[in-house]
């Protein structure tokens, strides 16, 4: 015969229970009011057609996350609490070699927990990198070490840059980097190649990066929606001056668009730049390929 297990007081614990599943709802509840905090944009303003759908799956996933800690938590401290020897006990509790329910739950929730997960990443995913629809824009990019080229394959134009001397001593390093010119309100795709290794274009405002290796072309589209001036850079480490890999994004007007576009077809900036190998950068070895 199991000996009996002493009668306890349980009524600390389940407050404590209580007072974690209350956290968790309110938490849960109010993340959407707190979730701009450190992302960019707002469900009213939002910087491109696609931080929604990302932020409300990162939001989701790290609500998720947090139940299920606080929930695994509380029960794991409600068992030491319950269930920790006292002084004055001297009896054993019922040992069980096995628990069939609790040991198909364990096998069952972790299952489902991470079909979920999966259901929602997928579905997202596959919408944020469709590349199906009709775009109004195209633009290649190709990363160089340690810069960036833009080709603006719709006006016949590019432009490019020189990866950035002394960033941490010199004012005003940023704003002399490569400029990539996006009208507002207009659908855009992007075709990344890379001149040399991998790296990876990532405008962090647009919450998206996408990586780039030689030999194989990426594509993806986005719609920016909010004007104003963006950082890049790469997020791919790419060698001793890949923190000097930097660019910025304008998202503009159409008028303003097209006057960029007449800027650098003045400058003699006309045709696309080709995948040549130049470390240094020289762009009279680096290839044009004009339509003629």
């Amino acid at each position: 015969m199991h000996p009996d297990t002493p009668r306890r007081k349980r009524r600390p614990a389940l407050k404590w229970a209580g007072l974690a599943a209350v956290v968790a709802l309110a938490l849960s509840g109010c993340s959407a009011e707190v979730r701009r905090g450190w992302l960019p944009g707002n469900s009213d303003a939002e910087v491109t057609d696609q931080t929604g759908r990302i932020t409300d799956l990162w939001v989701g996933s790290w609500t998720a996350a947090l139940i299920v800690g606080l929930i695994t938590w509380g029960l794991m401290l409600w068992c030491v609490t319950v269930y920790r020897k006292r002084k004055d006990d001297d009896v054993l509790p019922v040992q069980l070699r096995y628990h069939v329910p609790l040991e198909i739950m364990y096998v069952i929730l972790p299952i489902v927990m991470v079909g979920v997960l999966f259901f929602f990443t997928n579905r997202d995913m596959t919408e944020i990198n469709a590349t199906d629809k009709p775009a109004d824009l195209h633009v290649q990019v190709v990363g160089k070490q340690w810069s960036w080229d833009f080709n603006y394959l719709d006006d016949d134009v590019y432009d490019t840059g020189q990866h950035a001397q002394d960033v941490g001593g010199s004012h005003g390093v940023l704003a002399d980097q490569v400029t990539l010119y996006l009208p507002v309100g207009e659908r855009v795709e992007f075709t990344l190649d890379s001149r040399d290794v991998i790296h990876s274009f990532w405008v962090p405002e647009f919450l998206y990066k996408l990586d780039m290796i030689p030999g194989k072309t990426n594509h993806f589209q986005v719609t920016p929606q909010q004007e104003g001036t963006y950082l890049g850079k790469c997020a791919e480490l790419c060698g001793e001056e890949h923190s000097s890999m930097l660019f910025n994004v304008k998202v503009v007007s159409r008028d303003e668009y097209d006057a960029h576009m007449e800027e650098l077809r003045a400058k003699g900036q006309t045709g696309s730049l080709g995948l040549e190998y130049s470390r240094q950068q020289d762009l009279s070895s680096t290839t044009q390929e004009d339509e003629n």
